[in-house]
């Protein structure tokens, strides 16, 4: 057998390391194959385990989003229901599981450098989801959020940071805004899909017959302007379009494309809109509320269903 040298075994860790990345570049709504594999790395690690029942992958799953749920403080965007097409196929794609008659076999290199891979693999996908998340998990804490709420501008600093991160950010900010003001009418507000679902549905109902339709974009020239109109026409019908009962939320808008949406009796609010909404919030409740709000979609959403 070859003798592996040391520019062999930096190349294979580096292989495995770049299979990794790929993983957490295509996760959406959860880390769930790099988890995975950190489970079934620390099971091999710990107890010398490389072949394992469908029942012990789940098993293992399960112990690395706890673990990684106790590493970050938080939940989200970690863990998902169990799948057997997790280890079925998604792994298998990375090379990281053979299936077997009977169960799987964790492959080397993996195995190899599971002593490396571990650390590695905590710190990129803590990295992955912070980058991803900014400060939401931190809202979690109630001091946290009070100690924001009461000053106006670390308030609204905090939310032109996170705003910007992702369209998920966006949506989440936005519907928390936007209800904390209209609870100041006795009006009440719901988001009727999940996040970036591409159902190009209503995003927000209401109990007074307007909705809400969510898109961070960018309505900088006239065929932008005119993709928006024609989607609009085909999501909702000429009714109540025609009463107003539409409202667009979007990241920017050009004066003359807001103008010429208002002719069409389609009202929109841009991001500085909302933000000046968000300005306008002198009560230190109203502002610890949209903290809460925002962290409360994001668990509705994202956190782990693996207890």
């Amino acid at each position: 057998m070859r003798k592996v040298n040391q520019r062999d075994k930096a190349s294979t860790l580096d292989e495995c390391q770049r299979q990794i990345s790929i993983m957490l570049r295509r996760s959406k709504t959860r880390v769930i194959a790099p988890t995975l594999t950190l489970g079934l790395l620390q099971a091999h690690h710990q107890f010398g385990r490389i072949h394992f029942s469908e029942r012990e992958t789940q098993e293992f799953y399960g112990a690395a989003v706890r673990h990684l749920s106790d590493l970050m403080g938080h939940s989200l965007h970690i863990g998902a229901k169990w799948e057997d097409a997790y280890s079925r196929r998604t792994l298998p794609k990375y090379q990281v599981l053979k299936p077997l008659d009977s169960g799987y076999e964790l492959l080397a290199p993996y195995t190899t450098f599971s002593h490396s891979l571990i650390p590695w693999i905590e710190t990129s996908i803590r990295d992955y989801i912070e980058k991803k998340l900014g400060s939401i998990p931190k809202l979690f804490d109630k001091r946290y959020r009070a100690k924001l709420a009461s000053s106006p501008e670390t308030f609204l600093a905090l939310l032109q940071e996170n705003i910007e991160i992702n369209s998920t950010n966006f949506e989440f900010i936005c519907f928390a805004v936007l209800r904390v003001h209209l609870e100041k009418f006795a009006c009440r507000i719901y988001r009727d899909t999940r996040a970036a679902s591409h159902d190009k549905g209503v995003d927000i109902s209401t109990n007074f017959g307007v909705v809400y339709q969510i898109k961070k974009l960018r309505v900088l020239n006239r065929k932008a302007c005119d993709a928006i109109v024609s989607e609009l026409q085909a999501n909702f019908d000429r009714q109540r379009l025609d009463d107003g009962h539409v409202i667009l939320v979007i990241d920017d808008i050009r004066k003359e494309f807001k103008e010429f949406l208002i002719n069409m009796k389609i009202q929109s609010f841009s991001k500085a809109d909302l933000l000046k909404l968000a300005r306008q919030f002198d009560e230190e409740e109203d502002r610890e509320k949209v903290l809460r709000i925002v962290y409360d979609e994001f668990r509705r959403e994202y956190a782990s269903v693996i207890k």
